[in-house]
């Protein structure tokens, strides 16, 4: 079953939790030469009113991950047990060319050159647990899902929206 976190950016304000929890969770210290594998962004959205989201953004694991293929060493591969998509960094070389694949931006680099990213909180999510940014969050913003249920809420709330706009209605009823 492959699973990913989900973003809802109606509930997300930008608080931090899931960004720190990642950091905690990892070891990571960006004074140390590690940047956060989680990041928060903050959109202006101006018109009449001037809106602001906020965006929690990390690695998707995506199930067509293009960080995955192509790479002199095959450092990249996908956990069979999470789906996860990890590193094996003793054979990451440094090229970046992951870095240039991902349309997110994920990868991040450290004083030595060698990729690391998010795993997904492979030991919590093989423990039956939630990744720790998804745990903490409260607001309910990140949310850890079958990756095909997302699918078929995408699908069901889409044919909604088509009925309640009367596009579905039959030519009888119109």
């Amino acid at each position: 079953m492959s699973r990913t976190i989900l973003l809802d950016v109606s509930r997300c304000v930008g608080c931090g939790a899931c960004v720190v929890a990642c950091q905690d969770q990892n070891d990571l210290y960006p004074e140390q030469g590690k940047p956060a594998l989680r990041r928060i962004y903050q959109v202006e959205h101006d018109g009449r009113d001037t809106v602001i989201q906020y965006f929690s953004a990390g690695c998707r694991h995506c199930d067509d991950s293009p960080c995955l293929v192509g790479w002199p060493t095959g450092p990249i591969y996908r956990d069979d047990v999470t789906g996860a998509v990890r590193i094996n960094r003793d054979r990451c070389i440094g090229c970046h060319s992951c870095a240039l694949a991902c349309p997110f931006g994920v990868p991040r680099y450290d004083r030595d050159d060698k990729m690391y990213k998010c795993y997904l909180c492979s030991e919590r999510v093989e423990a039956g647990l939630k990744p720790a940014c998804v745990k903490v969050c409260p607001f309910g913003a990140l949310r850890f899902e079958d990756a095909n249920a997302v699918q078929d809420d995408k699908e069901r709330a889409y044919l909604v929206d088509i009925l309640e706009s009367g596009l579905g209605a039959s030519r009888a009823e119109r």
